[in-house]
């Protein structure tokens, strides 16, 4: 096997869906700075997430509607007018 092929920071990571309050403890390498104190006492990385396994309509057979309307006044309220935003010609 290739030698340093793999990252070597694996850690214990518990992820949180926002969007049910469901969270698990995993191993990961993904980089946070947030952390959360686990049920075992210990502390641990936080990963949050909007969607996951336990919210996914796929995973559970039930159709959610995702609010996405917050994200996209905020990207058209700091893009709007630039230079490259559509602006209507009257």
């Amino acid at each position: 096997m290739k030698k340093d092929l793999h990252p070597s920071n694996y850690r214990k990571v518990v992820f949180k869906d926002l969007s049910n309050d469901e969270t698990f403890v995993t191993r990961s390498c993904a980089p946070t700075k947030d952390t959360i104190v686990w049920e075992d006492g210990n502390e641990y990385p936080l990963i949050k997430l909007e969607i996951s396994s336990s919210s996914h309509p796929f995973f559970t057979g039930k159709m959610k509607f995702v609010d996405t309307a917050g994200r996209i006044d905020k990207f058209n309220k700091k893009f709007g007018t630039s230079r490259f935003a559509n602006k209507e010609k009257s």
